[in-house]
């Protein structure tokens, strides 16, 4: 039966007249209660008829506040302090008015019978905003416990920090409407906090709260970190214990994300992966990278790609003159021209973008920009980069990556650039791959075409996250299908790095550069992608192995189990920047790389893709072809 009232009732909220007409009984009850109060609860003694007439009184100006201060609009199940403040100050007015008739009226006898008493007065409004407000806390109590009975998930939380922040989020969980949420303890560094309470809510040290027997013994299942400003190392370390004794861990969104400015459980966020490999922040040399492009022409390449487009964001903070963004794929140049223009922070130099539909293998278009616009900077971060891909389409891999890249490399020297900066990746390092391969290639020829005027600069660097065809953006597709989870082998690893450092460091590069380098960016440590598959999975809530299956397919065409950033005949020198090292690299005759690209070039006109691939094995004698159709070629060349 309560079942079916609560089901059918609890959507609906009482009216507000009704709501008038009980606080109007309140008050009218408070004032009854004052006069027994006044005379000591002997009855006998009060007058009724007198009381009567000032009670009417009485109600008169109570009720008129209220309908004036609007106190009775407020919903009783969400009172908050807010109603309670409006509810205390209507019937502080009236009791002032009350006041004010007493003291000018009281030397007429008329006004003598209806006037109550000062003491009553005072009584009755002692009592009256204490009753409707508690009441309201009351009704609103018993209601939130009638229905979390009914509420079929019941959660245990635990929340990590005990500031004003973690006292928000309490807050916002004790009033969500679709889980009951139990805050078990709270979590704090600061030894000063611990072993106190909060609302009642102890505070307990990490070590003892983030432990296995303490979370089985309270079934604690979620981990609520509710520090935002958190070092990247501490958080990653809160997570990772939360996720290993099994909870599901989420995080306060950045206050510019509350609504309103108002925090609700429904706005705490699962972890990013992103965020746990995250390091700390890299400190640019802004005056240097600002010295470089100020008031410059610049071109990029591969502009709507997930570097090139970070790359123009980067460099319109600059000032440049113009950023000429040049890209073959129409739809993504339109959503970046698109962000630009009404983006708070980079729409003021919206004028300064000039986005162009254009392919670097087509020759003369690309003369067409260099004669028109003159670019005095270019970063060239056009590529094929999908290394099965280009496996299976090396015939595309090498008029992009190598002669594409020859192309724009050729114009820049013809065309008087200052610099060339170009993205390649740690794949060109001993490549086992198509892809690999051309970008090492692409590496050889602008190391060896320097003219003393265009410095050629190369940037070497492996995964970033969130890049198109990325391993993190395809697992949490596959995590949101309810599984499986696939991945090529299970001891595979692999770099990574955001977008934002990423294409920070190759500003920064290109800034210090002063030609025939390779920069290659400390990438920090090695991630195992059957773990960071696991991670990814816990972060959504599941149990790996048994919510969702982690399944092997193999390594896949072209794929090695890890990646390196120097090849054997590079060493590493520092430079002042700790995150960037040069490249010790060794000198290539540029009448020789210059006869082994006319070979790969007429390779590509004969349409044969291992006589193809076997010229590029003579450009690149340390790549070997790893579980691919053209290991057959290394076999013949060994023999």
């Amino acid at each position: 039966m309560v079942n079916k009232l609560i089901a059918r009732y609890s959507d609906r909220f009482l009216s507000r007249w009704i709501v008038l007409l009980y606080d109007a009984t309140v008050v009218y009850g408070m004032y009854i209660m004052a006069n027994l109060i006044r005379h000591n609860f002997e009855y006998i003694s009060i007058n009724p008829y007198v009381m009567e007439s000032q009670s009417f009184l009485v109600m008169i100006i109570y009720v008129s506040a209220f309908f004036i201060g609007k106190s009775y609009t407020g919903i009783i199940r969400q009172t908050g302090t807010t109603d309670a403040v409006r509810v205390f100050s209507t019937t502080g007015a009236a009791f002032l008015i009350l006041l004010v008739l007493h003291f000018s009226l009281l030397p007429y006898e008329w006004a003598r019978r209806i006037l109550p008493p000062l003491s009553v007065l005072v009584i009755h409004f002692l009592l009256t905003p204490f009753f409707l407000i508690g009441s309201r806390f009351v009704i609103k109590s018993m209601y939130n416990n009638i229905i979390n009975r009914e509420r079929k998930k019941r959660v245990r939380v635990l929340i990590y920090g005990a500031g004003a922040a973690g006292m928000l989020t309490r807050n916002a969980l004790m009033q969500d409407m679709y889980y009951q949420y139990e805050i078990i303890a709270f979590i704090d560094d600061n030894n000063s906090k611990v072993n106190k309470t909060l609302e009642g809510i102890p505070v307990l040290s990490r070590e003892k709260a983030l432990n296995l027997n303490y979370t089985r013994r309270y079934q604690v299942s979620q981990l609520i970190i509710a520090i935002q400003k958190l070092d990247p190392n501490h958080r990653r370390e809160v997570v990772e214990t939360g996720l290993e004794i099994g909870l599901q861990v989420k995080v306060l969104p950045g206050i510019d994300k509350w609504i309103n400015g108002q925090l609700s459980s429904s706005q705490l966020r699962q972890v990013h992966i992103e965020e746990l490999l995250e390091r700390d922040p890299i400190r640019l040399d802004n005056n240097q990278i600002s010295n470089d492009v100020h008031n410059k022409v610049i071109l990029v390449t591969g502009a709507a790609g997930s570097i090139g487009s970070e790359i123009v964001r980067q460099l319109l903070q600059y000032q440049p003159a113009r950023v000429i963004l040049v890209d073959q794929a129409e739809s993504p140049l339109y959503d970046l021209q698109f962000e630009i223009k009404t983006d708070e922070k980079l729409r003021h130099v919206f004028e300064k973008a000039l986005f162009l539909v254009a392919n670097v293998k087509d020759n003369f278009r690309m003369e067409q920009i260099f004669t028109t616009y003159k670019p005095q900077i270019v970063y060239h971060a056009a590529a094929y980069k999908h290394v099965p891909l280009m496996e299976e389409n090396p015939y595309e891999a090498v008029l992009v990556n190598v002669f594409g890249t020859k192309t724009i490399a050729d114009l820049a020297v013809k065309y008087n650039a200052r610099k060339f900066v170009m993205v390649s990746t740690d794949k060109a390092v001993n490549p086992t791959n198509v892809m690999g391969a051309t970008k090492r290639i692409a590496e050889i020829y602008t190391q060896c075409i320097g003219n003393g005027h265009t410095q050629f600069i190369t940037t070497r660097f492996g995964n970033v996250l969130g890049s198109n065809g990325s391993v993190i953006p395809i697992f949490k597709k596959q995590i949101e299908k309810g599984g499986p989870v696939t991945l090529t082998h299970k001891e595979i690893i692999r770099y990574f790095m955001t977008i934002p450092e990423a294409c920070n460091l190759v500003l920064e590069a290109g800034a210090m550069g002063q030609g025939g380098e390779i920069f290659v960016f400390d990438m920090g440590k090695p991630v195992r992608i059957f773990d960071l598959a696991r991670k990814m999975i816990q972060l959504s809530g599941f149990i790996p192995e048994k919510d969702i299956k982690i399944i092997e397919t193999g390594l896949r065409p072209g794929e090695k189990l890890f990646e390196e950033l120097l090849t054997n005949n590079e060493n590493i020198l520092h430079t002042h920047h700790p995150k960037i090292m040069r490249a010790r690299v060794e000198s290539f005759n540029r009448k020789n790389i210059e006869h082994a690209l006319n070979n790969l070039g007429s390779a590509l006109i004969e349409k044969d893709i291992f006589l193809l691939v076997s010229k590029m094995k003579d450009m690149v004698p340390e790549y070997i072809s790893n579980n691919s159709v053209f290991t057959s070629l290394d076999v013949k060349g060994k023999g």
